[in-house]
């Protein structure tokens, strides 16, 4: 699954490495501890034309009468996104990407603690999560909404847990957002096993009042040391 992620692009260095013209509402970066529910940046098609801008974190399928109204929205799974009556009109004509550095996991320890692991790539490039989106219009102005791909990890982050976001390779852009033809299902897969690395980060990324660089250092070892 995917909770919480960082994202530091500055806007304008984001908007020209996805070729999107940016809105003027976007969040602000560095965030280090993207959190559901509020903004985040994402990459979308409208008109033809990429845009960068804010959704929220947290899909509102067409029936809920307010935010709160069901569960949280804020990951689909890639094995059922075309078939869930809250997804399948999305997963066709609204897909995303969702522009970050990396993204946080836990595990507990023997004493049921939660351990939080930061998952990102080795060469410290960004990463564009496979997304959907919509506009819900039951509140007082209309807001745009997002969810998260999943699908089941990978080895190297099933040491982690069983689900990992989709990642979307940037010569697959494209075909993700919609503007390469069809076939888009076949890029909910996970990422090749070395497109990924992870360490141990400190436990005040528990909180989702944390902030700053140092939520993503290490503490301990990487996932390349992992048997």
């Amino acid at each position: 699954m995917c909770g919480r992620f960082a994202v530091t692009l500055p806007d304008d260095a984001m908007a020209q490495l996805f070729d999107a013209a940016p809105a003027n509402d976007l969040p602000p970066t560095p965030n280090y501890n993207v959190c559901p529910t509020t903004p985040v940046h994402a990459v979308t098609l409208r008109d033809g034309r990429r845009r960068l801008e804010a959704l929220r974190w947290g899909f509102l399928p067409h029936w809920y009468e307010a935010e709160d109204d069901g569960p949280l929205l804020i990951n689909a799974r890639a094995e059922s996104v075309a078939d869930k009556p809250a997804f399948r009109k999305a997963a066709r004509e609204r897909r995303c990407l969702i522009p970050a550095d990396g993204f946080y996991e836990w595990t507990k320890d023997e004493a049921g603690n939660r351990l939080p692991w930061y998952i990102t790539p080795p060469d410290g490039r960004p990463i564009a999560m496979a997304g959907i989106w919509r506009v819900w219009d039951k509140g007082g102005s209309p807001v745009a909404t997002c969810a998260i791909i999943t699908c089941p990890a990978n080895r190297t982050i099933g040491r982690l847990h069983h689900r990992m976001p989709v990642v979307v390779a940037p010569e697959d852009w494209p075909l993700w957002l919609g503007e390469a033809g069809h076939g888009a299902a076949r890029l909910m897969r996970p990422a090749p096993e070395e497109a990924l690395t992870y360490w141990r980060v400190d436990r005040r990324v528990n909180s989702n009042r944390a902030s700053g660089p140092d939520l993503i250092e290490p503490i301990g070892h990487d996932g390349a040391d992992q048997g």
